[in-house]
């Protein structure tokens, strides 16, 4: 399994967004200028959020879309986060499969074909991957151009740019519920063109999540094939 399919890990880092800035129906026709700093504000705003979570949990729906032969594929699960650097991205459907990024060591783990792939932690949080926004290595204000798009259907869509170009991630879009001033749908495009859509379902935050949710021992007879020594190299190859 390709690294992009637990890329959406990154935008979870403003998986709670503080109150928005006002973006009213007149927002649109405002100067560059202020445009600019509303945006610059929601950004912070959300930055500032995600430093003040401690953990969330959520359930999601994931469609991944091949450019070049239009293949759909529909996964569903569930993510949990905790304070510093802690993930569980765990699928349920169509297949169980399992990512936790522990406090030593980072497992990926297939259970069909009873194979598991380890890690350090240092090799995926100081990599380019998206594991580095949940963990809060990187920043959405300082390492993406930023384009705030307005409202669609009630959402507040903005669009992102890398601003240091790699072939895994070429832009994304994110939707923030003003409402409840979370983000609920998030969508990611490779240099290919394939999409990586996440929508989050039943979100909770600052829940109390056991040591063990973020463990992870491959079970007697499993194929392990260890990684650690194989810097950015191995974590290109996450799940391949």
């Amino acid at each position: 399994m390709p690294l992009f399919r637990f890329m959406t890990l990154f935008l979870l880092a403003a998986i709670l967004a503080a109150p928005l800035p006002p973006h009213g129906p007149g927002a649109a026709h405002a100067a560059p200028a202020a445009l600019a700093e509303d945006t610059a504000a929601l950004t912070a705003a959300m930055q500032r959020r995600y430093e003040t979570l401690d953990s969330f949990e959520a359930a999601f729906t994931q469609t991944l879309v091949n450019a070049a032969s239009g293949e759909r594929g529909t996964r569903t699960g569930t993510v949990r986060f905790k304070r510093p650097s802690l993930i569980r991205w765990q699928t349920m459907t169509p297949e169980p499969e399992l990512l936790v990024v522990g406090q030593n060591e980072v497992w990926a783990w297939y259970e069909l074909e009873q194979t598991a792939y380890r890690y350090t932690v240092e090799q995926v949080l100081d990599s380019r991957t998206m594991l580095r926004f949940i963990a809060g290595k990187a920043r959405l204000d300082e390492d993406f151009w930023v384009e705030d798009q307005g409202e669609d259907a009630g959402l507040r869509r903005l669009h992102l740019i890398p601003r240091k170009a790699e072939p895994s991630l070429v832009e994304a879009t994110v939707w923030v519920d003003p409402q409840r001033m979370v983000m609920t749908r998030m969508e990611l495009v490779d240099f290919f063109g394939n999409i990586n859509a996440v929508t989050l379902e039943n979100l909770a935050f600052d829940v109390e999540l056991p040591a063990d949710v973020f463990a992870f021992s491959p079970p007697k007879g499993a194929d392990v094939f260890d990684n650690r020594d194989k810097g950015a190299q191995g974590v290109e190859n996450l799940g391949q």
